[in-house]
């Protein structure tokens, strides 16, 4: 036994300290199958304190370290690229302190999102980020991913819910980013922004302080299905135009539809259309009386083919089912998925769709695609069979060139999936050197050490810019931070 693997089972016994081939087997990577490795140990702690003590022997013994919540990142975070410790942190599920009226919480990184929306149901609150994962994945993995969901039309992505952080920093320090009443000072740093989404590189976030959200007083869902989803497209463009801000606006296309009511997430979604375009719209009774016909009608402008509104809470979840449970559905198609998470202006959604099919059929690939269509935010999924190497190649290459693409048309490679080892050679195609510079400076003024999760985010570069100085002021922040 490694002295890695005797320290960790000496602290936290051998339940909370996995070190055998067949138990470290379920953490050789997360919903990014492509990339596979398994870590040299897994560590489950509880506490901030236990966190630390595993951060300061990885620092003793010069072991990187990954953290990990439920594993459904879809970019290769917490997947490693070497020797490292993965610390799960999905037994630190607690929710810490609730203040109902000042609309905020403090949870440790391990509660599940949906958990803490039940938590807090009974003061008319919930937590709105809402990952279509939101019934298994975790505030932690949110925070690090700055993950969006479907509501973030509305609503925004994590960073505009996250007010604080207590973080573990590589060196086994503590700092303490942000507060309950605001996440920086007048004329301060916001280093509580520059964490959220950081993929676990500068550190991890043992206890989260979120931003609450009053429930709307009424909600309105419908489903508009169309010919096409170039249909679909021009309807939610119109929406917006108008002048409306729906909660969200979704678009499953027809492959999706129909792997979906093939799946226990049949929601009804009728298999002839070429796409369905859901909307939900929330706020006064009286506002939505005006919206949602307004609505309605743009879809008939359209040429919807049918046109259905939730009649009570069992409709709406009925509607909802295929949409969150659509990536899971894709599992009766292929053993693999690979959910991709390009951005690109709404203007361009129905010129990019045409391409991106273009691609698929060009490699010979599964694919459907469901997305956030008020944003832009497309997810083409390419189901595939891990096991054969040619079928995986021809899919990286496909989904190269569907990233490029999204570049070329004005867009991001990443809205709300991060970048990890999946898009490391496309980070180039939106930075210059420059800019992979001052992130590399950022990174080393939380990472000094290198250990936290390396090979993520940042690619491999000739230059030695990440042994650049960060302005003092950032590292002032943070020593003054340290506990």
């Amino acid at each position: 036994m490694s002295e890695l693997a005797r320290a960790l089972t000496a602290e936290l016994g051998p339940q909370r300290a996995l070190t055998t081939p067949e138990a470290l087997l379920a953490y050789e990577c997360d919903g990014f199958t492509i990339h596979r490795r398994r870590p040299t140990a897994v560590a489950l702690p509880e506490t901030t304190e236990e966190v630390q003590w595993l951060v300061r022997l990885c620092n003793r013994l010069g072991v990187p370290f990954v953290a990990r919540g439920a594993g459904t990142c879809l970019s290769g975070g917490p997947t490693p690229t070497g020797d490292a410790l993965c610390i799960e942190t999905a037994r630190m599920k607690k929710v810490l302190h609730v203040e109902p009226e000042d609309l905020y919480a403090v949870v440790q990184p391990g509660v599940v999102n949906i958990r803490l929306s039940e938590h807090v149901a009974v003061h008319g609150l919930h937590y709105a980020p809402d990952p279509s994962s939101q019934s298994v994945c975790t505030i932690g993995g949110n925070l690090a991913e700055n993950s969006g969901g479907p509501h973030c039309f509305k609503y925004g992505m994590t960073t505009d819910h996250v007010l604080g952080a207590v973080v573990v920093l590589s060196d086994g320090g503590i700092a303490h980013l942000g507060h309950a009443a605001g996440p920086r000072e007048p004329h301060g740093l916001d280093l509580i922004g520059l964490f959220t989404g950081s993929e676990g590189t500068f550190g991890i976030a043992t206890e989260i302080t979120v931003r609450l959200s009053r429930n709307p007083g009424s909600v309105r869902t419908l489903l508009a299905s169309f010919t096409s989803v170039d249909a679909a497209c021009a309807a939610v463009g119109d929406i917006v135009a108008s002048g409306l801000t729906p909660a969200a606006m979704e678009i499953l296309d027809q492959a999706t539809i129909r792997a979906v009511e093939a799946s226990v997430y049949r929601a009804g979604y009728p298999q002839d259309a070429g796409a369905v375009l859901l909307v939900e719209l929330d706020g006064l009774d009286e506002a939505l009386d005006e919206e949602a016909p307004e609505v309605e009608a743009m879809f008939r402008r359209h040429g919807a083919l049918r046109v259905e509104q939730a009649k009570d809470a069992a409709e709406r979840k009925r509607l909802w089912k295929g949409r969150k449970g659509a990536f899971g559905a894709m599992g009766r198609l292929k053993p693999d998925l690979y959910v991709l998470d390009g951005v690109v202006p709404r203007t361009r959604l129905v010129e990019t769709l045409r391409e991106i099919t273009a691609i698929g059929e060009r490699y010979g690939i599964t694919m459907s695609n469901v997305f956030h269509a008020g944003d832009g935010n497309l997810h083409p999924n390419i189901s595939f069979d891990g096991r054969d190497a040619e079928e995986r190649h021809r899919v990286e290459e496909a989904g190269r060139e569907i990233l490029e693409l999204c570049v070329r048309m004005g867009g991001s490679i990443t809205g709300e999936h991060g970048i990890g080892t999946e898009k490391l050679d496309h980070v180039p195609l939106m930075f210059s050197e420059d800019d992979l510079d001052v992130m590399a400076r950022a990174r080393r003024a939380f990472d000094p050490t290198g250990l936290a999760n390396p090979g993520k985010v940042l690619p491999a570069r000739s230059s030695c810019a990440e042994t650049s100085k960060w302005p003092h002021m950032v590292a002032r922040v943070l020593a003054e931070s340290d506990s």
